[in-house]
Order: structure tokens, then sequence, then C-alpha cells
């Protein structure tokens, strides 16, 4: 399994940085591996609000449904998705930091069945499509700190330019990856 876990400080209210990750239809906006992203269920984000996410993966666009399996406003969300091939989970922590928000960002990628001999191989690409991801929701956040966060389309074929990231390796009690707890997406 790939795991990739980071902490990112950002300058906006616990409350703001909840609701916009919350939205999950707003990944392409920050993350540059995702294509285009929608929300499949009503207007409000909640608890089993339902999400398709395009992803590209090695030059093939991967469809993925994700589902939020835990809605704690604003301190805690996570995201369960995937197809017949993989299972992801996205785990996002949120503290109350003076002037912003510490977001830690959990994902972890499974492959399923004769998939899972590439598991050494895939986390080392997860590594890399995590740092890309939190530089641009930092930079996202960032540059409309002082503003409403409106969509906009992801920057294609653009460098982005490195952040402040603090990387983090110790699973915590309430990081760390629970088979049971993760059971498969319905």
């Amino acid at each position: 399994m790939a795991r990739y876990v980071d902490a990112i400080d950002l300058p906006i209210p616990v409350e703001e940085a909840f609701d916009y990750l919350a939205d999950f239809s707003r990944t392409a906006e920050w993350d540059p591996g995702v294509v285009e992203a929608r929300r499949l269920t009503g207007e409000e984000v909640r608890l089993g609000s339902r999400f398709r996410v395009d992803a590209s993966f090695l030059g093939r666009r991967v469809p993925l449904e994700y589902r939020i399996e835990a809605f704690e406003r604003p301190r805690h969300l996570i995201f369960c998705g995937g197809d017949s091939s993989l299972r992801l989970v996205d785990e996002i922590s949120f503290v109350a930091r003076p002037g912003g928000t510490r977001v830690t960002y959990e994902a972890r990628l499974e492959l399923l069945g004769l998939r899972r001999l590439a598991d050494p191989i895939l986390d080392l690409f997860f590594q890399r499509i995590g740092r890309l991801a939190l530089r641009g929701l930092r930079e996202r956040l960032a540059e409309s700190s002082t503003e409403e966060h409106t969509p906009r389309a992801p920057k294609k074929g653009t460098a982005r330019p490195s952040g402040r990231v603090r990387r983090t390796t110790k699973a915590t009690p309430e990081t760390h990856f629970d088979p049971a707890r993760e059971g498969a997406v319905q």
C-alpha cells in the first residue's frame, strides 16, 4: 500500500479550510493530477456525499468515485474511493493556529488483486503525486486568502513554486490505516 502524509499551514480560518476541502468537486482547482471533479449528490456537502474525480495517471484518465465517510466540522474528514482495481482513503485533519490552519493530509492507495505486486513502485509515484497536490493546495489557498475561493480551472503545464511543506513520517492513532474501519467502498 502506498501512503503519503504531510502537514501544511494555510492562511485561512479552520472553518473555511474545512469547507473548501470537504467539497471534493474542487480538487481540480489545486491538484494537478486531477483532470475533472464533480459532486454526484445534492448541493450540501455532508456525511455520505459522493464525488467523481477523474485523475490522470501514467497518461491515462482514471475515473474514481469518492464518498465522505467521516465529516466532523471543522476538524476531520475522511474520503474513501476507488474502482475495481484500487482503493483510496484520504484523511484530512484541521487544527486552528495563529494566522490560519494546520492541515494534515494523509492519502493511502491500495492496489487490489495481483496489482498489489506493483505496490513498491507505486509508492514512489504516490509520494510525488502527494507533494504536487499539497503544493497546489497551498498555492491555491494562499493566493486567495483575502478573497472568496472562486472556482477556477487548474493550471496545466505550469511549474508550481516550491512551498514550505513540513513532512511528517510517523502515523498517529488518529491517522493510522485501519482496514476494518476503512471497509470496501460501496
